[in-house]
């Protein structure tokens, strides 16, 4: 009796346990990582996009890699029912038609979206994805792709429609100070209004469409580092539909990725895409203003 009691006693601890991990998982921020074409190293900050958002321990991460550069994408195909959050780690081929109609439904009725580095340099033709991300840089983008958007020395948004120019550039990597534009926004609340940047990409001269933009982070691009003068938006967000649209410039590569600036950014930022709200505390290895802080992160 005492030995079938046992038995049945260590089961129900059993299912217990599996119901609270069943339930644990239902409640984490259910992500896809969209990767395959990129100018950049896709293939490297993958691995280190999915260690970022785990070690948060609000997110589970799935990756879909699309195919190579001119080859068929009839085929691919992200069911975005099963995902929270799409986050953009990709820089290339227009999708087919039914995915891009899924992308856009998925957004428009709340889904969220954070749009990493070089994600804003794709897509120039695609009207939909361009308001997501307010603006972006190359890609054969020119005056017509929309204006450009900067912040004056007084802090003053300037949406310049006029000036003529390249759309999308940056100078040599440096450690760059970053401003904060929008300390009650839950992913800036709470950050230092001015901390050090790793040495990374300054991108300026972004042209879109501009439409809905909130900018939470600049950087002054020094002349100095061949910058263009002015205060560039380096973290916009962007409504669309009922969704949240973020677009996060830093992190050109691995290194960058090690920063601890730069985790903290991507965790708040894709946690208040998916859901509104920021839950995760800032960390007591958040640089100042005077250098970069790092982590010695380790990915499978």
């Amino acid at each position: 009796m005492t030995s079938k009691f046992c038995k049945i006693a260590v089961l129900a601890m059993l299912a217990l346990c599996v119901a609270v991990s069943s339930a644990s998982a239902q409640d984490k921020i259910r992500t896809v990582i969209i990767d395959g074409q990129n100018n950049h190293n896709w293939k490297g900050t993958t691995p280190y996009l999915v260690k970022i958002l785990e070690d948060a321990g609000i997110f589970t991460v799935d990756v879909a890699t699309s195919p190579e550069n001119g080859k068929d994408f009839s085929n691919f195909n992200v069911d975005f029912s099963k995902y929270d959050l799409v986050v953009m780690n990709y820089n290339g081929d227009r999708w087919n038609p039914n995915m891009e109609k899924a992308f856009v439904d998925f957004v428009v009725n709340g889904g969220g979206l954070l749009v990493y580095h070089a994600g804003n340099n794709s897509f120039t033709s695609w009207p939909a994805y361009n308001e997501m991300i307010a603006l972006g840089g190359w890609g054969g983008r020119t005056k017509d792709s929309g204006p450009y958007l900067y912040l004056d020395a007084e802090g003053k948004t300037v949406i310049d429609a006029v000036q003529d120019g390249p759309s999308g550039d940056h100078g040599p990597q440096w450690e760059f100070p970053i401003d904060v534009r929008a300390p009650e926004h839950p992913i800036m609340k709470g950050l230092p209004l001015r901390f050090r940047h790793c040495k990374d990409e300054l991108y300026q001269y972004q042209r879109g469409p501009a439409h809905n933009v909130t900018v939470l982070a600049t950087s002054f691009a020094d002349p100095e580092h061949r910058g263009s003068n002015r205060n560039e938006p380096l973290i916009l967000t962007v409504p669309y539909g009922k969704g949240r649209c973020v677009t996060n410039m830093l992190g050109h590569d691995v290194e960058q990725l090690k920063s601890v600036d730069t985790i903290v950014l991507l965790q708040r930022c894709a946690e208040w895409a998916a859901t509104g709200k920021v839950t995760q505390e800032v960390p007591a290895d958040f640089p100042g203003e005077d250098e970069p802080t790092f982590r010695d992160l380790e990915v499978k």
